[in-house]
Order: structure tokens, then C-alpha cells, then sequence
């Protein structure tokens, strides 16, 4: 009877252990997020676990763990990936005052899947040297001739690229996009890039005068060098308003830990979170009025996309299909 006694006090203490402990399949980098973390932890006594891969090596990861699984939160760093993940039943809905309050509609599922924790535009980087802002205008003007020989892009295999795509199909239909699309691809100076590092850096080396990129990649560059002769500009503010995408999560449907889950993402959307998890990567936080990195702030504000980022998402596929019709790599 005793060993039975301490058999089941062993079993709830291990229990009691694991409730202290959060596990998140995430696809950003642990440096990035290990130190917001890590405060969580020292604030709360709740250790979080870091399991990092792609977004679709997590997601084929958590549909075949199921039930079994011991991850609690989902991050991804594209609310594609987050909407693919919430369409095969591998995140839990959410009711909760705090996101819904924190986090704009339009950065977050409509179900309470999964929930922007800081926000990336993807926009317009041009030559300081080369290119006067007033010659451009919007995402669909690097179409104009005018950019023949001038314009950088990244690959189209890159879900950045495909969820910018999806919500300009959103917005203008497929037919407008696709022309879009065509007039991009005759527009190129070179193949497009790997990453947008090598792009910023080849409009810095006068390989091209403008391209599209995510602004914390911009960012990184400008904090070592100041001098660095590439900068954005926000296009379509007459009327769509710049492409934003998102670093997100959710909390894993399988969770055995799913309050605690969720009180850990209502932290990270919180006032006292949200302007270290933003900055981490130069990116823009979601909750309005928290702070915003000098590097950041300098490139002043804009006007975003309304349309909800679930766009990305749905027409993901189509947007896919219609780059490659486009002649995209």
C-alpha cells in the first residue's frame, strides 16, 4: 500500500510539473524569442520549451502526433501557415477578451484560431541614390516599363511573396493581379533572390533600383549600417494601404495545458510584452501605443491593408498557381 502511495503521489507530482511547463512548436528563431521567454518564466514560474523548425515541418509534426502531442502553443511567422494549421483542427478556438482586445480583427482568425503578436510589412525598398519617392505610387506601378531592368524580387517559392499575392487576388481579382504579376517578372534586372537580405544588398550595390521586402530585414541592415542608401516607401496609402503580414499563434487543440496556453498568449499581446516581442526582430507590435524600435519609428507610419490576413490563407493555392502561370521562380 505504500508503494502504491508513493507511486501515485510521484504521478501527480509529475503532473503538477508538467502543468509548469509549456512547450511551443514555433518556427522562429529560439535567439529571437528565447529572451521574451524567458521574462514570461521569471514572471510566472511557467518554463517554456522550444521546439524550432518550418511551419510545415511543425504542422506535419503536430498532425501526426494528435493526441499524443506535447506541444501546447503553435508560432509561425506567416498567417498562411498559421491558417493552414488551423484548417486541418490542429489549433483550439479561443474565447478571450484580452486578444480580442489586443489584437486587431483583421490580424487575427475570425474563429480565435490564432492571433498576430507583431506585425511585418511587406512593401516598396528603393535606391536613396537612384530613385526619387515621388516616382512611386504602389505595388501595381513596378509593372509600369518605367522599372524595365530596375526591379529586384524574391522567390516566388517564399510564402511572403505568396501571401502578398493572395491578398492582392483579394483585392483585385485574379485576371488584374496576374497582369500585375507579368509586368513584375518583365520588369526584373536580375533572378530573383533567396532572401530579402540579398536583395537590400543589391540595390544598395546598384544591381537594381527597387524590389519588395519585408521591413525587419531592412531593419537589421540600417541598425549596423545607418548609411546603408536603401529605404521604404509605403505605397497604395490612396487607397489599399501597405501588404502586412504576421508573426502568430495559437494554442495547440491537443494542448494538455490549454488555459495555460492561453494565458501565455494574452501575455505576449499584453502592454508589458508586446514592444520587447516587436523589437526582437524590428517588427511593429500589434497592440497600439506599445513601443515601437527607433529604427522602426524612423520610417514613420503608414497605412496597412484592412483586409483580413486569413486572405493569405484561402487563396494561397491560387495565388501559387497564378505566380508560376506568371513566369515567377
Amino acid at each position: 500500500m505504500r508503494v502504491l502511495i508513493v507511486l501515485l503521489l510521484a504521478v501527480v507530482a509529475a503532473s503538477v510539473a508538467r502543468a509548469d511547463e509549456l512547450v511551443v512548436y514555433t518556427e522562429r528563431k529560439e535567439p529571437l524569442v528565447r529572451p521574451i521567454f524567458d521574462r514570461y518564466t521569471a514572471e510566472t514560474g511557467v518554463q517554456v520549451r522550444i521546439l524550432s523548425d518550418g511551419a510545415p515541418v511543425l504542422i506535419a509534426r503536430l498532425a501526426a502526433e494528435g493526441a499524443n502531442t506535447r506541444a501546447d502553443v503553435f508560432m509561425s511567422v506567416d498567417a498562411g501557415n498559421l491558417w493552414q494549421a488551423a484548417e486541418r483542427g490542429l489549433l483550439a478556438p479561443l474565447q478571450s477578451p484580452v486578444l480580442s482586445a489586443n489584437v486587431p480583427a483583421n490580424l487575427r482568425d475570425p474563429q480565435g484560431r490564432w492571433f498576430a503578436l507583431s506585425q511585418r510589412a511587406r512593401t516598396i525598398v528603393y535606391s536613396t541614390e537612384r530613385v526619387q519617392p515621388s516616382q512611386l505610387s504602389t505595388y501595381e506601378q513596378l509593372a509600369d516599363p518605367m522599372w524595365k531592368g530596375r526591379l529586384c524580387l524574391r522567390s516566388a517559392k517564399k510564402v511572403y511573396n505568396q501571401s502578398l499575392v493572395a491578398t492582392m487576388i483579394e483585392r483585385l481579382g485574379a485576371e488584374r493581379t496576374e497582369q500585375i504579376v507579368r509586368g513584375w517578372v518583365a520588369n526584373l534586372a536580375t533572378a530573383p533572390f533567396a532572401d530579402d537580405t540579398l536583395l537590400a544588398n543589391a540595390i544598395a550595390a546598384g544591381q537594381c533600383d527597387v524590389g519588395i521586402i519585408n521591413t525587419y530585414y531592412l531593419g537589421r541592415l540600417q541598425h549596423d549600417d545607418p548609411k546603408l542608401p536603401v529605404t521604404v516607401f509605403w505605397p497604395n496609402q490612396a487607397d489599399a494601404g501597405v501588404h502586412v503580414n504576421i508573426s502568430g499563434a495559437g494554442v495547440v487543440a491537443a494542448s494538455k495545458h490549454k488555459a495555460q496556453a492561453q494565458h501565455f498568449l494574452e501575455w505576449l499581446a499584453s502592454a508589458e510584452a508586446q514592444g520587447e516581442f516587436a523589437s526582437a526582430n524590428f517588427e511593429f507590435p500589434v497592440l497600439a501605443g506599445a513601443h515601437v524600435d527607433p529604427v522602426v519609428a524612423a520610417w514613420g507610419e503608414f497605412k496597412p491593408d484592412p483586409v483580413n490576413i486569413a486572405v493569405a490563407g484561402h487563396r494561397q493555392a491560387e495565388a501559387v498557381r497564378l505566380m508560376d502561370r506568371a513566369g515567377w521562380r
